[in-house]
């Protein structure tokens, strides 16, 4: 398992990193603990998880119940020296949480105590801001994205004051580095720019969406992480299941994501199954599972740090592990650019 810097912390996340969203719904307790053990096993050090998840539904009922699964585990292992872990706090418009509260000095703190008590650890090796206050484009919205409407003077006043809290947090020990989730370049390059003046922790890691049929990361965003050191975390690299090529023909496997998000947030578009076609045709032509090659991709990407996925089944943790054994040649990296030019942004 090849192992990545985490920006500039020091740290090395192995280039997989264990998702866990759906652990606490379509998963059970015992299916969490199996899957972190085999992931381990495989060279995996790195879990991403969230105050919000468990996902496939959202509930208030269910709310928390992953981190709890996360922190059995380690109560029952006593392994948490051999995890880099990770999780959010969720922001403004989730009602689930805090009322939808936004980020906050007011909330920063009893988000950090609740997700330390779920997770049964003293602290939090990468704590990321799951979306910013001001809103974002990612998930769809980039259709319509507007930042019009923002005022840039109270953006950055808040971003100070969330440094700030995040600042006392990690002077507390509770958080050791901190990270961005669903934000722009030029989120990103302001929180940079406020760490630099002393205004509270570097911003390490940016957690967006990156896949074959979603590259918006692709252009300013790659920039920014190379020269800065900020690393991808890439989520949904299967593009939620799309690259596997279940839902193909308008298949619907019972238990999948789609039987809870008929649209897939939003991915599910005229478009897609013939952008899906294309990455299942060059597979299946250099002799590639679809889910390997779609990793690897992912992984080969100069930008990216560590590759969140996510598995349901013994089987699928399995295949996806063993996209950290292939690399994909230059004749397979053309034919995917091809087929990204012929299929851009197809949701």
């Amino acid at each position: 398992m090849k192992m990545n810097p985490l920006g500039r912390t020091g740290l090395r996340v192995s280039e997989l990193c264990l998702g866990s969203m759906t652990w606490g719904t379509q998963n059970s307790e015992a299916e969490g603990h199996a899957q972190i053990d085999r992931a381990l096993d495989a060279g995996v050090n790195f879990i991403d998880t969230a105050e919000m998840y468990p996902v496939n539904p959202k509930s208030a009922e269910t709310q928390g119940r992953t981190e709890e699964v996360i922190g059995s585990w380690f109560a029952r292992t006593g392994r948490r020296d051999d995890v880099i872990l990770a999780t959010k706090i969720s922001g403004e418009g989730y009602q689930v949480v805090r009322d939808g509260a936004p980020i906050s000095p007011a909330t920063i703190r009893a988000a950090v105590e609740g997700s330390l008590k779920r997770l049964r650890t003293d602290h939090i090796d990468l704590y990321q801001l799951h979306w910013p206050n001001r809103g974002s484009y990612m998930f769809r919205q980039n259709w319509t994205y507007d930042p019009s409407g923002q005022n840039t003077a109270r953006v950055l006043a808040d971003m100070e004051d969330t440094l700030g809290a995040l600042e006392r947090e990690v002077e507390r020990g509770t958080i050791r580095h901190v990270g961005l989730s669903n934000e722009s370049a030029w989120g990103t390059a302001q929180w940079l720019r406020l760490a630099e003046a002393g205004r509270g922790p570097r911003m390490a890691s940016l957690q967006n969406e990156y896949s074959l049929l979603c590259r918006l990361y692709d252009t300013d965003l790659a920039e920014l992480s190379v020269h800065e050191d900020v690393g991808l975390l890439a989520f949904s690299p299967l593009a939620a299941g799309l690259l596997t090529g279940k839902y193909q023909g308008g298949a619907v496997p019972p238990g999948s994501r789609m039987t809870y998000v008929a649209d897939l947030g939003g991915r599910v578009t005229k478009r897609m199954p013939d952008a899906v076609q294309a990455y299942l045709d060059i597979a299946a032509r250099h002799g590639l599972d679809p889910v390997q090659m779609a990793l690897a991709w992912v992984a080969q990407r100069p930008f990216t740090a560590s590759v969140i996925f996510g598995a349901t089944s013994p089987a699928q943790l399995d295949l996806a592990l063993g996209a950290a054994d292939v690399t994909l040649p230059d004749e397979v990296l053309r034919d995917i650019d091809a087929a990204h030019r012929a299929h851009p942004m197809p949701y």
